[in-house]
């Protein structure tokens, strides 16, 4: 892939915004809500510079529901939003799902529930890796962790979408989004280059109407696209697992973490590990599809695992659905929940706790 030749310093939501428009989207629909509205501030004034549409909708609803539309007639589309924002895209969410349109959706996560503040979570986890919406549907969700990620990931986004045919969720956070860092974003793609779309709705001048649709009232045929659904999650599940690992080749202990969470505990695995303990990182980064195979692989020499979160603990849950029947592996959870950020010394306090009492050697 190449890139431009010098990195620009950027904050993360227009880090996000400026890779979506490299990557080929030329629409963008979204509500303002903090703490991502350097976002869409972001999308209005780039997407006109290269032909494409912005529009602020009435309502999160509304957005979701022009996203539907522009990705029905083959465009690259995208909207964003924070924690009680995705919430109300949720039924559009599904009908994506249902469709099969792609789409990427933006979740710059705020501290809930309810209104809750705009200071940065991880509690959307739940909504964003089971679905959210109704039905029996799934979201390709990536978690990115630096500025670097969030662009690639992003670019990446719109592929992804495209090829399976399926909603995709980048799950950032209001720290991620706020920061800056140095990134080198990829050449502006040439939209005439993109694959094409036979599925589209481009007008059926010379050729046999497309007709998409999710109201299917025969339960059977309801069913058999249930599983055609299946099957293609089952596909996504094979071939799109990502995630990272650091320090793990001799590591007693393995912190778990994601996004901004991760950052914090890649800084504490470097004290502890400067303190003598072998402590190492395995990241996530699609946290659907989960890499449970690469944590279950990790298991076989690694007995603790410390799971790590800005919440109440939910990334918690599929860590142990991974272990499931590992006898001799002891988990653990720490989390900060409410918008609460805490400091790399703090997690390393807790690892070298951990070590203490559990006498691990």
């Amino acid at each position: 892939m190449k890139r431009d030749e010098k990195p620009s310093l950027m904050r993360g939501s227009h880090i996000v915004a400026e890779a979506a428009v490299r990557a080929g989207c030329r629409y963008y629909f979204g509500y303002p809500i903090t703490p991502q509205n350097e976002l869409p501030e972001y999308m209005s004034k780039r997407l006109p510079e290269v032909g494409g549409v912005f529009v602020q909708a009435e309502s999160e609803i509304a957005s979701i529901n022009m996203v539907i539309g522009a990705s029905m007639a083959g465009a690259r589309v995208m909207t964003s939003s924070s924690s009680p924002g995705i919430s109300l895209k949720q039924e559009g969410i599904s009908y994506l799902g249902g469709l099969e349109l792609p789409a990427v959706i933006v979740n710059m996560m705020r501290g809930g529930p309810g209104l809750g503040n705009i200071a940065p979570s991880q509690a959307d986890y739940f909504q964003a890796t089971r679905g959210g919406g109704h039905g029996d549907y799934r979201t390709i969700v990536l978690a990115p962790a630096t500025g670097q990620e969030l662009c690639d990931l992003t670019y990446k986004a719109f592929d992804l979408a495209d090829y399976y045919r399926n909603p995709v969720l980048i799950l950032a956070d209001g720290m991620m989004g706020q920061m800056m860092e140095p990134v080198r974003f990829p050449l502006l793609r040439e939209i005439e280059k993109l694959p094409k779309k036979p599925w589209a709705i481009t007008g059926a001048k010379g050729r046999k109407s497309h007709f998409i649709r999710s109201l299917i009232l025969d339960p059977s045929r309801m069913e058999e696209h249930n599983w055609k659904l299946a099957r293609k999650y089952e596909q996504i599940t094979d071939h799109e697992v990502r995630f990272e690992t650091f320090k793990t080749d001799d590591a007693k202990l393995a912190v778990v973490a994601f996004g901004t969470a991760a950052r914090i505990a890649k800084a504490a695995v470097k004290r502890a590990r400067a303190e003598g303990l072998r402590v190492g990182l395995f990241r996530p980064i699609t946290l659907w599809p989960y890499p449970s195979k690469a944590l279950r692989e990790l298991s076989k020499q690694v007995k603790f695992f410390f799971v790590f979160e800005l919440n109440a603990g939910q990334m918690v849950e599929d860590v142990t659905l991974a272990l499931h029947g590992q006898a001799d592996v002891d988990i653990f959870f720490y989390g900060r929940p409410g918008g609460v950020v805490p400091n790399p010394a703090e997690i390393a306090r807790i690892i070298s706790r951990q070590f203490f009492q559990k006498e691990i050697v």
